[in-house]
């Protein structure tokens, strides 16, 4: 089991290292594209496309290394005037919400890839993109966010710290 979960763990770092390039892909296209505007040339279609792919891919890939993390912005105001025991309980019960929803949210995103490969959709900008090649990374990173938050939910770490203000 230790051997699958550190595969486990590596998968969803390697997920974040995809993501992390994706940004850095965003940052060069963008730049190209407002240089060679500024040049007065047109700018390539596919920068443009490549860019909106990259902003899915990019929130999508890293969002489960982000939960792992506590990286999702929540607010601790509750949790640190609550006593400890209190706090364990509410922090477990809203990681099992979180379950909950990134499991319907992961069933309607293999339904959306299902949809897209029995119409054979594609998405047709600057070309031909299969549109299951977009939609595949919902079921993959919310199935992955229902893994990370069910560590919260009965694990020994909690997703809750308890104590308000900025902690870095």
């Amino acid at each position: 089991m230790a051997l699958l979960t550190r595969l486990y763990d590596r998968f969803v770092d390697a997920m974040a290292l995809i993501a992390a390039s994706m940004l850095l892909w965003l940052m060069v296209s963008v730049i190209t594209s407002v240089l060679m505007r500024n040049a007065g040339i047109q700018p390539f279609a596919w920068l443009f496309t490549s860019a909106e792919y990259a902003i899915l891919y990019m929130t999508m890939l890293g969002a489960p290394w982000l939960v792992r993390k506590k990286g999702h912005v929540h607010i601790e105001l509750v949790t640190a005037v609550l006593p400890a025991t209190l706090r364990r309980l509410l922090s477990r019960a809203v990681a099992a919400a979180c379950v909950v929803v990134c499991l319907i949210l992961t069933w309607k995103g293999i339904d959306l890839v299902a949809t897209n490969l029995e119409r054979n959709d594609f998405d047709v900008r600057a070309y031909f993109y299969p549109r299951w090649l977009l939609t595949i990374a919902f079921p993959i990173s919310f199935g992955l966010m229902a893994i990370e938050f069910s560590r919260f939910t009965f694990g020994r770490d909690l997703l809750h710290s308890g104590e308000a203000g900025i902690h870095e």
